[in-house]
Formats: structure tokens, sequence, C-alpha cells
């Protein structure tokens, strides 16, 4: 299972929108999760991907997407298709299903709470993950043991970056991964990051 977490320091936390771009570059999210989910003409059933929006009106909203668990596969197969339409309909739907104080399941493998971007990571720790920031200065992927993979969680900022204050903590409590010397759309990065873990055949 491979795990991403995708930061949106604009991306809105709520679901009326209609614009994506508008809508705090939401199109970048749309891209993000075709490119974490979808091979060609295949769906993938070993990714989970955390989306943390901070954008107006009610940040921070936490959206955790799981592309298959043992019951939701088909019902995946039919909610999501490969286009921005219809994966921003899914998003809109999860921000409108948002419930105060509680972790809600829209669907089987989709939840929706307030939690910010500290929180989730210190939850993955509690459960024995690794976090690895995607960043330029930091250690060359393909260097990594494939072991080192096994309880991995990636974490990329969106065309804004990760903010400097919260990036300035994050680096030193976590490791710094880097995926080349050049920089790349975020859903880019996610793709490379797929395909270094297939290419290993994890």
């Amino acid at each position: 299972m491979r795990e991403i977490i995708y930061f949106s320091r604009h991306a809105r936390t709520s679901g009326n929108f209609n614009d994506l771009m508008e809508a705090g570059r939401m199109d970048i999210v749309c891209h993000v999760i075709i490119n974490a989910f979808f091979l060609s003409r295949k769906l993938r059933d070993d990714v989970i991907l955390h989306l943390i929006f901070y954008g107006q009106p009610d940040p921070p909203k936490h959206l955790e997407m799981h592309s298959y668990t043992q019951n939701n596969l088909a019902d995946v197969k039919e909610r999501l298709d490969i286009s921005k339409k219809d994966v921003s309909s899914v998003i809109k739907k999860m921000l409108y299903k948002y419930k105060k104080g509680e972790k809600y399941e829209v669907w089987p493998g989709y939840f929706i709470e307030k939690k910010n971007l500290f929180d989730l990571i210190e939850e993955l720790k509690e459960k024995g993950k690794e976090i690895y920031i995607l960043d330029k200065q930091g250690e060359d992927i393909r260097k990594l043991e494939s072991k080192e993979f096994e309880n991995a969680v990636f974490l990329l900022g969106d065309h804004d970056g990760l903010p400097d204050k919260e990036l300035r903590r994050l680096r030193k409590e976590n490791k710094l991964i880097s995926i080349g010397n050049r920089t790349y759309f975020a859903s880019q990065a996610v793709t490379i990051l797929n395909n270094e873990i297939d290419v290993r055949e994890l």
C-alpha cells in the first residue's frame, strides 16, 4: 500500500464552487487524484491519498481517499472517472458531507474531517509511518532501499509549496527526499512516486 499527502494552502474548504481554478486551484487537486489513482484503463488498488486543504471558508479540512478497501472497489470505479469534472464532483460532495466534530465516512473508504497537517502527520507516525517530504535538497529517492518504502508516507505541496513556517518544522522532524533537480507539477511528482514504487514491484 502506498500513501501520499497532498497539501494545498488555497483549496476551498466548502463544496460551493464551480470554477476549479478560482476554488484555490482545485484543478491541481483533480490532477493529483487522477495521477495517484489511475493507470491506463485501470484503477490502482493500493493507494491511500490524503488531501489537506487550508483555503477558505472553513480550514483546515482533511479528505482521506482509499483507491481500494475490501468492499468499495466497484463503488470507486463507478464514482471516479478520469475526467476532472467527475473527480471535482467527488471532492464537492465530500466537502458538502462534512460533519462538525467527527471523521465522517462519505462512502466506503472516503472520509472527511477537520484536521491540520501536523495532527495528520502525528497520527500517521503513531501508526508506525515514516514521513518523507519531497524536497530538492533531499536524498535521491532512487538511493532509498526498498524496505524504506514499506511504511513510507510521501508529502508534497501545491504550486506554492509548503508554507515556510510549517516547512522549517517539517524539515527538522522528518526525512527529505528528492525526485530530481527539476521542479515538477504536483501531479507529475505523484506519477514519478508511483513509478518508482512500481519499478520496485512493491
